[in-house]
C-alpha cells in the first residue's frame, strides 16, 4: 500500500484524531465500512476463531500483518515472546506506541527467523495475494517453522458471493480462481493503490499444503463460511 492510508488511519485513531473510518471494497462487492476501533479491540471483542487461535499459540510467535498489534499485545500479557511484522509503517509505529516490544516493518517473504507459532489472522490467506503465489508463500512459511512448529491461519470461502437467486453459482471461468480479488481502500477521500487479496477455501488450501509438504488440519468453522486451520510439517 504505497500511500499507507491504513497506517495513517491507525495513527489518527491512536492520537484521538478520529473523524471517519476506513472504507473498503472489492471488484465484486460494494463499499463497506471498517471501523477503526475494531482494529484496536481487546480479546473479549475478538471473533471466536481469533480467540481460539490465540489460545493455541505457544512458544516464540510471529504475528504476520499485525496491524495495530492487538493480537501481539494479548500474547505478551500471556508472557509469550512475540515478533510482530507488517508492511504498513504507520501500523508498526502504532504497535510500538501501544507497547508491542518487537514490532518490525517487514514483509513475510523477507522474514528469516524461525518460530514455534506463526499467526496469520483476519483472513490471513489474503497475504498470499494470488493462487499462483501460494506455493512460494507456503514453502517460505515452512522454512520459518521450528521443530513441531505450527501455522495458525484463517480465511473464508467466498463462493456464496457468486450465488444467484435460484441457488446456482455464476463464475467467469476465464477470470481465474474465484477467491482472487482486487481490494480497494479509501480514507479521508484518499484512495490507496489497489492490491490483490486472496480468500481461500479450505479444500484448495489443503491441496496446496500437501504439495508443499505441510499437513493442514481444520480446527474450527465460523458462522459465515470462515474457518481456522493449523498447518504443520
Amino acid at each position: 500500500m504505497t500511500k499507507d492510508l491504513f497506517g495513517k488511519a491507525l495513527l489518527d485513531f491512536y492520537n484521538g484524531n478520529v473523524s471517519e473510518d476506513i472504507i473498503t471494497s472489492t471488484n465484486i462487492s460494494d463499499e463497506d465500512v471498517l471501523p477503526l476501533d475494531y482494529l484496536f479491540r481487546n480479546y473479549s471483542e475478538m471473533p471466536k476463531l481469533e480467540q481460539e487461535a490465540l489460545k493455541l499459540t505457544q512458544g516464540y510467535v510471529l504475528d504476520v500483518g499485525c496491524g495495530a498489534g492487538s493480537h501481539s499485545l494479548y500474547l505478551q500479557k500471556k508472557e509469550l515472546e512475540v515478533k510482530a511484522i507488517d508492511i504498513s509503517k504507520g501500523a508498526i509505529e502504532v504497535c510500538k506506541k501501544r507497547g508491542v516490544l518487537n514490532a518490525n516493518l517487514l514483509s513475510l517473504l523477507d522474514e528469516k527467523e524461525t518460530f514455534d507459532t506463526i499467526l496469520l489472522l483476519m483472513n490471513g490467506t489474503g497475504v498470499f495475494q494470488t493462487l499462483k503465489a501460494l506455493p512460494q508463500y507456503l514453502e517460505h512459511l515452512k522454512s520459518l517453522l521450528n521443530k513441531n512448529g505450527q501455522i495458525l491461519i484463517d480465511s473464508s470461502d467466498i463462493k456464496y458471493m457468486y450465488e444467484d437467486e435460484d441457488g446456482g453459482f455464476w463464475q467467469d471461468l476465464n477470470s481465474g480462481y474465484y477467491g482472487e480479488l482486487d481490494y480497494f481502500l479509501k480514507y479521508k477521500d484518499e484512495e490507496e493503490t489497489p492490491i490483490k487479496w486472496l480468500y481461500l477455501d479450505f479444500s484448495t488450501l489443503k491441496m496446496a499444503c500437501a504439495s508443499a509438504g505441510l499437513q493442514c488440519e481444520l480446527l474450527a468453522e465460523g458462522d459465515h463460511f470462515n474457518y481456522l486451520a493449523k498447518l504443520s510439517i
